[in-house]
């Protein structure tokens, strides 16, 4: 009876390693205690013996050269010979070993238009993940490989991937151009799932009843009434998150103001300017103005303190944080979510652009998108693009409504 030959687990490894990143028909053989790496099918195979022992302590520094030399034939789309394809990895693996912290550092200052405050949140964040990922036993021998492990962090499709997807491959096709990196350190192509998405989410208008309810609700001590503050100047007036931390008065406390400046969408270096606010009031269910609303201008003339909103940049993540603590947050955020829309820190501000478009003024007429726009500091497009969906006062009238008194007669 014949012995059953038993693989050993290194050598199982060794070969699913090469199926899973090499391309179809490469594999791997021990030729008289050597690896022999095979392309091809039968008949037409080639083949190569490599100058590294058949056995555990070897195949995973044999593995790294046969990957680099598939990555260099996949590279001459499959038209060189396999021999060639080694010696040409075998010549990138000879190099002086690649200084990749010398190479940010040059890139950096190759970046001369990148503000400090972008490196830090737009390239710091993807570059440290690949220095980390470069200084593992296991380190990426490609830069498709280190890609996939530096951006793993950040969901595809999403804005933040974009940016570090855009830093690494900057810095990858940097190193190479202008530093000789191996050509296998190149980005690889984008794939469609990298394309980020356009589709806006649903923001949830607050009514003025769930308003009432959350600063009733929250806490009546120093913190709290700093937050009950910041919040009644939002749904009022309102406000973005970053707004709220440039508010002031002008003219002895008549007006109030902000002077929170925004980027453009579209329009490179143009920013919005300082914008007086108007009111739209809180009401409650009696349909009068709640008292606190004509308090707010003398509020902040006095210098009434607001809740801490972190570093620049960061009030709506401040805000959100605070807010998902409170379990009046949390029921509001089952309502919104029976709704199919979500509560976020700018529901304050969808209140504000909801009742500007559906509440009549004294007269009866209705405010113009426009001087809404205006009101939230938008571009009257942008306010379109954002709130058209608020502008449909008249849709229902349009249609049938119920009568008063309805017949109903149960044979018809």
């Amino acid at each position: 009876m014949s012995k059953t030959r038993i693989t050993p687990d290194w050598v199982k490894a060794f070969r699913k390693a090469i199926k899973q990143t090499c391309p179809t028909g490469w594999s791997v053989i021990n030729d008289r205690g050597r690896v022999r790496v095979q392309v091809g099918k039968k008949g037409s195979i080639q083949s190569i013996n490599l100058p590294y022992s058949w056995s555990e302590e070897d195949w995973i520094d044999a593995y790294k050269r046969i990957e680099v030399a598939a990555n260099i034939y996949l590279e001459h789309h499959q038209n060189i010979d396999i021999k060639n394809a080694f010696k040409i990895a075998a010549s990138a693996s000879s190099k002086v070993e690649l200084n990749w912290e010398e190479a940010i550092k040059e890139f950096r200052s190759y970046k001369t238009r990148v503000k400090d405050s972008t490196w830090k949140s737009k390239y710091r964040p993807v570059l440290d993940l690949a220095l980390e990922a470069l200084n593992r036993k296991k380190e990426p021998i490609n830069g498709p490989q280190l890609c996939e492990i530096a951006l793993d962090k950040w969901v595809k499709g999403t804005s933040q991937r974009r940016h570090m997807r855009l830093a690494l491959y900057s810095l990858l096709k940097y190193c190479v151009h202008r530093l000789n990196f191996p050509s296998l350190w190149l980005p690889p192509a984008m794939s469609d799932d990298e394309i980020v998405t356009t589709t806006k989410r649903i923001g949830y208008p607050l009514t003025d009843s769930q308003i009432i309810r959350l600063i009733n609700e929250l806490p009546d001590n120093d913190i709290g009434k700093r937050w009950k503050f910041g919040i009644q100047l939002m749904a009022v007036f309102g406000l973005r998150p970053e707004d709220l931390r440039e508010v002031y008065t002008k003219k002895n406390g008549e007006e109030i103001w902000t002077d929170y400046r925004k980027s453009k969408g579209g329009r490179k270096g143009e920013v919005t300017q300082p914008r007086k606010l108007m009111p739209i009031w809180v009401v409650d269910t009696d349909g009068t103005p709640v008292e606190w609303n004509y308090t707010l201008k003398n509020r902040v003339a006095a210098g009434e303190s607001l809740p801490p909103l972190g570093k620049s940049g960061r009030a709506g993540g401040a805000i959100g944080t605070y807010l998902k603590r409170q379990k009046i947050w949390q029921t509001l955020k089952l309502e919104a979510n029976q709704e199919r829309e979500v509560l976020t820190p700018y529901s304050f501000r969808h209140r504000f652009a909801y009742y500007g478009h559906n509440r009549p003024l004294e007269d009866g007429t209705y405010r113009s998108p426009k001087k809404i726009a205006e009101a939230m500091g938008h571009e009257y497009e942008t306010h379109l693009l954002s709130y058209a969906r608020f502008d449909s006062k008249d849709l229902e009238k349009s249609f049938d409504q119920v009568p008063t008194q309805v017949r109903f007669d149960p044979m018809i």
